[in-house]
């Protein structure tokens, strides 16, 4: 019996499966991370030319005094034309060498577990990876290519959604079928799915007419926290800070440009660029309020984005289970202590959720089925406990059918689930 890995390489989390003896079983792939079943999905480089993935990455950017290259999000750069690569002292690697190196280290821990080689994967995808159709191919291509430099010689790409949707299909008794509608929220993409399903069915080779839709965009996790960073915290850093043109009595605010790209985690690292760096600097000393800007060249010196983004994503977390928290962070003289209730974070994102909601009814739309006819609505992603966003779907179809069960770790399962389509 061929054996085949699932992996689910995510925008901030990575996970893995393996399909052998006809089961699926989830692999620890981080020992240094809770229960080892995520990876984050981030690498650091050092100067002495090694390369660390997932918690190791993490725990040596925070313990390197020499400050080496830390990156994340890199998932989102897929289907960016203009991002080709980057340069890592000395050494070109493209976009596709980085997600390689992640996705080698998986394939590796995996045989450790296993105790052989595994040549044959099947990769998660989001139904979109971009809106643009040119774009969205050139990511799965990207994707792909970096899955053959990882190792693996027999690749077979599955929708995120579907996989959730064969994820839940095995807790059902043999014989009972349902029409679910699946939403999977991950990092970059919220994906939905309408698909029948059927307990005992495990192993059926093919399962495209029971997809009746399938549906994405492009606001998921990190647009909630790039949406508190800039109203609640992105003042810290520039925000409204004013400054004089030269020679000019003329006041200027900061550029939309340079703050836009503060409040996207991935994109914090792109401030490091020499000419944007000299502007900052040309801005902070003729700044009416030099100490934000101060502030912006401390987080991009010291490279500290990542962790004010994980104080902002834990802020959000906290607000799924009660009415009020705080935002803190302390970086040098800068300590940020920002109240934050569950109304005014909702508020904030009324944009996102709205957003969400119409590919919510879109994917309904084409389904032909109305939302009476849903049996069972399941989720799964960190997204799907925020509760304006659970809200969305009690509206819709009802509290009873909400189900939401392994939330960071159906997707992998599935695509597991999935090996026997392709094989």
């Amino acid at each position: 019996m061929q054996t085949v890995f699932g992996i689910d390489f995510g925008t901030t989390n990575s996970a893995l499966s393996v399909y052998r003896n006809g089961s699926v079983e989830l692999l620890k792939i981080d020992e240094l991370k809770g229960d080892g079943l995520l990876m984050r999905s981030v690498l650091y480089f050092n100067e002495d030319d090694e390369v660390f993935a997932g918690q190791e990455a993490v725990d040596n950017y925070v313990n390197d005094v020499a400050a080496g290259r830390f990156m994340q999000s890199i998932k989102t750069f897929l289907p960016n034309r203009n991002f080709e690569g980057t340069e890592v002292y000395g050494r070109k690697y493209g976009i596709d060498d980085l997600v390689a190196v992640i996705l080698r280290k998986i394939k590796l821990k995996g045989e450790a577990a296993v105790g052989y080689p595994v040549d044959s994967v099947v990769l998660g995808r989001p139904v979109l990876f971009s809106e643009d159709a040119e774009k969205d191919a050139l990511a799965q291509s990207r994707l792909e290519k970096a899955a053959r430099k990882a190792g693996f010689t027999q690749i077979h790409f599955q929708l995120e959604p579907v996989a959730a949707a064969l994820s839940f299909e095995e807790s059902l008794a043999a014989g009972a079928e349902k029409l679910v509608f699946i939403g999977d929220f991950g990092g970059g993409t919220s994906d939905f799915t309408v698909m029948r399903v059927k307990g005992g069915a495990f192993g059926r080779s093919d399962r495209r007419s029971d997809v009746l839709a399938v549906g994405g965009v492009y606001t998921a996790g990190d647009k909630f926290d790039s949406q508190i960073m800039w109203e609640k915290i992105a003042k810290y850093f520039g925000r409204g800070a004013k400054y004089r043109g030269m020679g000019k009595s003329e006041l200027f605010d900061v550029p939309h440009s340079i703050i836009h790209t503060l409040c996207q985690w991935h994109r914090v690292p792109l401030l490091r660029a020499r000419k944007t760096r000299e502007q900052i600097r040309l801005i902070k000393n003729a700044a009416v309020d030099s100490k934000p800007l101060e502030n912006l060249e401390q987080l991009i010196n010291d490279n500290y984005g990542f962790f004010l983004f994980q104080a902002i994503e834990k802020a959000k977390c906290e607000l799924s289970n009660q009415e009020q928290t705080s935002i803190r962070f302390s970086e040098r003289d800068l300590c940020i202590a920002e109240e934050m209730g569950r109304e005014e974070f909702e508020s904030i994102n009324r944009e996102n959720v709205s957003t969400i909601a119409g590919c919510i009814d879109e994917t309904i739309r084409q389904s032909g089925v109305d939302c009476a006819g849903i049996d069972t609505v399941f989720l799964t992603g960190g997204t799907s406990r925020i509760p304006l966003v659970r809200r969305l779907f009690e509206e819709r179809f009802g509290a009873e059918k909400l189900e939401t069960k392994n939330a960071f770790t159906s997707v992998v399962g599935g695509l597991g689930a999935s090996v026997p389509l392709f094989t």
